[in-house]
């Protein structure tokens, strides 16, 4: 093999680098997601596995990484260290395997972006990628601890509660060592990479907007740039921490539901997510809808109703694989399998990996068209206050 260039199939170069060697592996790389550090896994816990990322809280708040995936790989016996501004990626199996990649260990990096790089099996190559590995990781500080990562899960946890505006940036620290001078990196998007996705619905059957509705004026009217209601003693369970929230207004003329955004989401907690005083007196509608899953890096199309995505379009084309529910059902062979019963009544409805891989295509040619609503126009929105505990 000596050196092979490589443009698609990632994930395969990497299982089968994994197969071939997987007692010792060592990797470079800024961003991982949980699901992509559960397939490194899969061929058996590594007798060395060590990790050079990056600890800094803004990453894993934007969703980009995922400190779940740092625990996974901790658990597994696995050495990780941090370094600041980190933005190369290398994977070495063995003494005589490596590979250099612009993928990161994510699903989007492996399995869907245009990356590039190359897999090497050339001793001079390999021991040069080695030496460089080596020099990374005696500047990166200390082995990443279970408990001080838990530190870092209530911190980033009490940022994003804190439900603070797009152009608000709090301190948040970067734990990783400083290695020296890097270039900066761009963050993959989060949206396809979340493992649950639910429409939220707003307004009612009975009070549905006409397709000429301004975007922004639902937003206002909602809050849902920060939080997404449902109803009084249904409190929204379902939803964990990153569940993409896909944000869905009634609509008629045709009757329909338009999606015009998207949010990352919170699990719910008992009176923390539960509306105030004061959030009832500034929507009085939360009387009767006051459990929250807020939400942040909320993403809005500009425009009206229209430039939204028609969820019936969604459930004509994929049918029963729309929702969680109906795709069970036909699965079963029993229950309802048509979507278009299948969350009338409901606050909310989960979305099937189909469903929520549709919209998030569709989402973004529609911001593509008609463009984002701009961080400062969302600033200038109402946001709650609350306590930010900061390290």
């Amino acid at each position: 093999m000596k050196i092979k260039l490589i443009e698609a199939g990632w994930e395969e170069e990497l299982r089968a680098a994994l197969e071939a060697e997987h007692a010792t592996v060592r990797i470079v790389c800024p961003f991982i997601k949980r699901h992509a550090a559960e397939r490194l896994l899969e061929y058996g816990h590594p007798e060395t596995l060590q990790v050079v990322t990056r600890f800094s809280l803004a990453d894993f708040c934007a969703g980009v990484s995922d400190m779940s995936a740092l625990r996974v790989l901790v658990e597994a016996g696995a050495e990780i260290r941090g370094v600041r501004h980190l933005h190369a990626k290398l994977y070495l199996f063995g003494k005589h395997r490596a590979i250099v990649t612009s993928a990161n260990l994510t699903q989007a990096g492996l399995q869907r972006n245009r990356e590039f790089g190359f897999i090497s099996d050339d001793r001079e190559v390999t021991r040069e990628c080695r030496r460089y590995f080596k020099r990374l990781w005696d500047t990166a500080g200390a082995d990443l601890r279970l408990r001080r990562l838990a530190n870092w899960e209530d911190e980033v946890e009490a940022y994003l509660a804190s439900a603070v505006g797009p152009l608000v940036t709090l301190s948040l620290p970067d734990y990783g060592s400083d290695a020296g001078p890097s270039t900066s990196s761009v963050p993959e998007g989060w949206a396809a990479e979340a493992t649950q996705a639910f429409v939220k619905f707003f307004g009612k059957a009975d009070g549905r907007v006409s397709l000429s509705e301004p975007v922004l004026t639902e937003v206002e009217r909602s809050g849902c740039h920060w939080a997404c209601t449902y109803p009084r003693g249904k409190r929204p369970r379902a939803p964990r921490d990153g569940a993409l929230m896909l944000l869905g207004r009634m609509v008629a003329n045709p009757d329909d539901i338009r999606v015009f955004g998207r949010a990352v989401g919170l699990r719910y907690k008992e009176g923390r997510d539960d509306a105030t005083e004061y959030d009832i007196g500034q929507r009085p509608f939360k009387n009767e809808w006051p459990h929250y899953i807020r939400v942040h890096h909320a993403e809005f199309v500009t425009g009206d109703m229209a430039n939204g995505i028609s969820l019936n379009e969604l459930m004509d084309h994929l049918g029963s694989a729309s929702f969680a529910s109906t795709k069970r059902n036909a699965a079963a062979g029993r229950g309802n399998t048509n979507p278009h019963h299948a969350y009338q009544q409901q606050p909310a409805v989960e979305l099937t990996r189909e469903g929520q891989a549709w919209l998030n295509e569709h989402l973004e040619r529609a911001f593509e068209k008609h463009g984002q609503i701009e961080p400062a126009t969302l600033q200038g929105l109402d946001w709650p206050v609350a306590e930010v505990a900061t390290a």
